[in-house]
């Protein structure tokens, strides 16, 4: 049987040519990049490879480039480090209710230190108000987390719209972005749209797991969360990953030296997908602006939320697994917890399908012909499920 692997918010296949740089480090050039003799300095000489690569992409000088063990931890580097690096100017931060765990989590932990966090709104298709984030920002606001794109429904934040609107108002407030799931999706220019720190992961794009990075911006001053040895200029110690670090450059540069072609294929997919899908009775799309099918350039290209009205979401993700079709039911991050979906619950999501929604999640891997067999299965399942349920 065929597998169609459709849950790539949750990670990402390895690229071919990732995996055989990353062995060829691991086992010829392996020394610590902190060595001062010639397998040190070969080491270290991949690390500048990456960073020149990531500040290319980035827009940013390749000063601004940390490394991180993945997402999580730079989330934690840059709302605690920028945080407490603030905290004499004020003591109130903002973000939406629609972030990843890493955020949300953080901020939750950041409320126990005394910290006071202010959580947006967002609208139906889950984008959040401009004019909620200008009633929100104080004169005591330091830091603001905006994430790039939803990992659930991939609705997209206004960034842009949103930076500029905070360094008119709040000058000194810092802001961040989750770009998790944004990077290698978009071209994002950190300098361009008043961001000061964003994050990205390894995973999401084809390089391997347990890697990420963190941009910080010229003059941006966080502290560290960890210590050590004081790698990375003393902000985050420890041993780089090098195989990883390089592996996820690479993977970074194949994504965007095709980037425009890859986006106008995968937005052709979603789109064609969409319109099929709407005709199963039951089917709605979640994420999607009033004009439907025709707005998918409005949301990321890769992630589509499917809600069944009247199937649970376990029951049609194992259903289209006994088919070989892989997808989530919602964040993988957070699949086995039984709290309702933040996000699904932010856009107003009616209850009876809070639990009937699953994720399905392209990559550069996914084809025409997954899609379809894809589509063509859920017209053939849901019917069965629904009368199977209604039993």
């Amino acid at each position: 049987m065929k597998e169609i692997y459709l849950d790539n918010s949750a990670t990402t296949r390895v690229f071919p040519e990732v995996a055989s740089l990353m062995t060829e480090i691991m086992t010829e050039d392996y020394g610590n990049p902190s060595s001062m003799h010639h397998m040190g300095v070969v080491a270290e000489k991949h690390l500048r490879g990456a960073s020149e690569i990531f500040s290319g992409i980035l827009g940013c000088g390749e000063k601004n480039i940390y490394y991180t063990s993945g997402g999580t931890e730079s989330d934690n580097m840059a709302i605690i480090g920028g945080a407490r690096a603030l905290q004499r100017r004020g003591k109130h931060l903002i973000t939406t209710k629609i972030e990843h765990p890493a955020v949300l989590n953080t901020m939750k932990y950041l409320e126990g230190e005394g910290f006071t966090v202010t959580y947006l709104d967002t609208d139906k298709s889950g984008r959040i108000r401009l004019t909620d984030l200008e009633k929100a920002l104080t004169e005591d606001t330091i830091l603001v987390s905006i994430m790039h794109t939803n990992n659930e429904i991939g609705s997209l934040q206004p960034i842009e719209d949103a930076g500029k609107l905070i360094k008119e108002k709040c000058p000194e407030c810092l802001f961040h972005v989750d770009a998790v799931q944004g990077f290698g999706k978009a071209r994002i220019i950190p300098g361009r749209m008043n961001i000061d720190l964003l994050s990205a992961s390894s995973h999401k794009i084809h390089g391997p797991k347990g890697c990420g990075l963190l941009y910080v911006g010229d003059g941006v001053r966080i502290v560290p969360v960890n210590y050590g040895g004081g790698q990375q200029k003393g902000l985050r110690s420890g041993t780089e990953n090098v195989p990883g670090i390089a592996g996820m450059a690479l993977a970074a540069g194949i994504l965007y030296d095709g980037l425009d072609g890859e986006l106008d294929r995968l937005y052709g997919l979603k789109k064609r997908f969409i319109e099929r899908v709407l005709g199963i009775e039951g089917v709605s799309i979640n994420g999607l602006t009033d004009g439907g099918p025709d707005t998918v350039r409005e949301t990321a290209p890769h992630i589509i939320s499917l809600s069944v009205r009247g199937v649970r979401a376990e029951v049609l993700l194992h259903s289209l697994e006994d088919k070989g079709i892989y997808v989530s039911a919602g964040s993988a991050c957070s699949t086995h917890k039984r709290t309702p979906s933040a996000t699904l619950t932010s856009i107003g999501l009616e209850k009876d399908l809070l639990e009937s929604t699953i994720r399905i999640s392209m990559s550069v891997f996914t084809t025409e012909e997954e899609m379809e067999y894809t589509a063509d299965t859920l017209a053939a399942l849901v019917p069965v499920l629904k009368r199977f349920t209604r039993r």
